[in-house]
């Protein structure tokens, strides 16, 4: 089954923030050869929001890793905002993992006994951004997550849905290119669900581009297109009509 890629039109001179071209991973050799990705294309330009679907073992977390520079393909290429990442070594690959990508994981993965606003100002701390600013602007990206009022709490003292805003306001302080979310409500109930989902919608509409790898149809409804991947391959790659979200600044008055 032949897929071709969905793609926005690019303004001329802006690049695309992904550009996966016939990208294969492969584990192992002989008769223990794993090909987890087969030839996939996935082109996401800046401002799209784009849900990665498939069942276990479709490849969803492979491309996920790669597409967040955690792994590269064996065969094919990736740029990211026009970085070819097959020529970066490790450390060049952590920075731009850092100044690139804000990723958003199931588990929050907060530091235990760190507030909030350190947890945000991590990111800030690994690029060297200067004390005051860092401080400046992660106390802005709480804000933006209405926590401005739950900075000096730690992660025990939040929700699940509060935990998963602060993880979202570390994800956005470097005012990175690409927002990369894996499950981000698989651990949440369905109002902090609903919270986060909202979000993503307010952060899509003021431009931010977001890949959100999900199991869950209603998440996936979310987007404004959604890729399919089964054995390896994409099989869908479609432009959707998203369910309405709450309106820009309701998160602001939830607590």
């Amino acid at each position: 089954m032949t897929v071709h890629p969905v793609s926005t039109p690019t303004l001329p001179g802006v690049r695309p923030v992904i550009d996966v071209r016939a990208a294969t991973k492969i584990y192992g050799s002989g008769d223990t050869e794993v090909r987890a990705l087969n030839g996939v294309d996935l082109l996401v330009e800046r401002g799209d929001y784009v849900a990665i679907m498939g069942a276990s073992g479709s490849g969803k977390s492979t491309l996920m890793n790669i597409i967040g520079c955690l792994d590269i393909p064996t065969g094919g290429r990736y740029l990211l905002d026009g970085v070819d990442t097959r020529r970066l070594d490790e450390r060049r690959q952590a920075l731009v993992r850092n100044r690139k990508i804000g990723f958003i994981f199931q588990s929050f993965n907060l530091i235990p006994r760190t507030t909030a606003l350190v947890n945000v100002e991590l990111p800030l701390a690994y690029s060297g951004v200067k004390p005051a600013e860092r401080r400046a602007r992660a106390v802005a990206a709480l804000e933006r997550v209405a926590l401005g009022d739950r900075l000096t709490h730690v992660p025990s003292k939040l929700s699940g849905g509060q935990q998963q805003r602060v993880a979202v306001a570390r994800a956005i302080v470097t005012n990175p290119v690409l927002l990369l979310a894996d499950e981000p409500t698989g651990a949440l109930d369905s109002h902090s669900t609903a919270e986060i989902l909202g979000l993503f919608d307010e952060l899509n509409l003021v431009g931010r581009t977001l890949v959100v790898i999900t199991h869950e149809d209603d998440v996936a409804a979310r987007a404004k297109r959604v890729v399919r991947l089964r054995d390896g391959e994409i099989v869908m790659d479609e432009r959707v009509t998203a369910l309405s979200g709450p309106p820009p600044g309701v998160l602001e008055v939830v607590r």
